[in-house]
């Protein structure tokens, strides 16, 4: 018989016994005599009744909400194989005492190396040349590209600066751009490393020909961007996004480009993802769309599901976990923190 029980909500085909299905999880998991049982899709109560004898719940493929994590009644870790965690109730799951990790330095090049994709190939109109070329209309590319300025000399901006955008700073620097930042969360002598100017937000908008936004998914950073902020940027601006799709208002985007406010956007999230077919995006020539998949590549899936694994094996081995998105619940929790040493390695590394 297991010694813990994880639990996880079913994907869309259940996995049938000793199908493998969570052989890289189970690489931190097994050695403590943990095993993973998945919840058939059902509603909430289903869920409830299921997991309320879970040790740990891996959270994915449904909300996790104040209802299923007050019905546990002996969990000890939510565990996300993903940057943002806004599908669990944080605070529920604070008042519970239960810790949430996640992971966030998973793929932080992937990300970054899409932010910069999305950031030449916005401004050098990349989808519209090649389309003007496959349509037979190989001269007007040319005139398109002339009305431009070169991107050396360029001001890009970052709306948030965490682990991203300091690593899409570190690229931007090649191509000669001036590098601005608002994040009142990171010191400033942080950002100078990066070559990075500090400025508050009105100042990043108004000065940036290319902003790019990494802000989590967060209550405060909800509609981050609005109206007001699309106004103060210039008329031949970009705007990039492969943070969250809710820190922006999407309706006022819209309004944005189609009323020429900016000039252009390229976005790897949306408000509604899949987006629906009457969005207006989906017809702007100006707007380049990726689907949610910056950190997508042949490594994404294996690392990030390890990394599950051993934050879960971390807690339920009664020590910290890594990655904890609700910090303040481990001093109390009777779990062993980390020495210095040991933090080098990690759990499961």
């Amino acid at each position: 018989m297991a010694t813990f029980k994880v639990v996880t909500p079913a994907g869309p085909s259940p996995a049938p016994p000793g199908a493998g299905v969570y052989e890289y999880e189970l690489e931190a998991l097994r050695p403590l005599g943990a095993e993973i049982v998945e919840v058939p899709a059902g509603g909430e109560d289903e869920f409830v009744t299921a997991a309320r004898d879970a040790d740990a719940l891996y959270a994915k493929g449904r909300p996790i909400t104040k209802r299923i994590i007050d019905g546990l009644a002996r969990c000890r870790v939510i565990a996300l194989g993903s940057v943002g965690v806004d599908s669990v109730d944080v605070a529920a799951a604070t008042a519970r005492g239960i810790p949430v990790t996640n992971v966030p330095d998973t793929f932080i090049e992937e990300v970054a190396d899409h932010a910069m994709l999305l950031i030449l190939a916005t401004f050098r109109r990349l989808v519209v040349e090649d389309r003007l070329v496959r349509e037979g209309r190989w001269r007007e590319g040319r005139p398109l590209l002339s009305r431009l300025p070169r991107l050396m000399g360029q001001t890009l901006g970052f709306v948030a600066f965490g682990h991203v955008a300091r690593a899409v700073a570190v690229r931007a620097q090649p191509f000669g751009l001036r590098l601005l930042a608002y994040d009142p969360f990171v010191e400033e002598l942080v950002m100078s490393r990066y070559g990075v100017e500090p400025v508050g937000l009105t100042e990043l908008l108004q000065r940036s020909d290319i902003v790019s936004m990494h802000a989590p998914s967060t209550p405060e950073a909800h509609h981050l961007l609005r109206e007001e902020h699309f106004r103060l940027m210039k008329p031949t601006a970009l705007f990039v996004n492969t943070g969250r799709g809710s820190t922006v208002d999407e309706a006022a985007l819209v309004k944005a480009l189609q009323e020429g406010w900016i000039a252009g956007a390229g976005l790897d999230v949306l408000e509604e993802e899949p987006p629906a077919p009457s969005n207006p995006l989906l017809r702007m020539d100006q707007v380049i769309l990726t689907p949610h998949a910056a950190s997508a590549s042949a490594r994404f899936d294996p690392v990030r599901r390890r990394r599950v694994g051993a934050e879960i094996a971390a807690v339920l081995g009664g020590r910290w976990p890594r990655s904890c998105v609700n910090p303040s619940v481990l001093e109390r929790s009777g779990l062993v923190r980390w020495q210095p040493h040991s933090m080098e390695r990690g759990p499961g590394a």
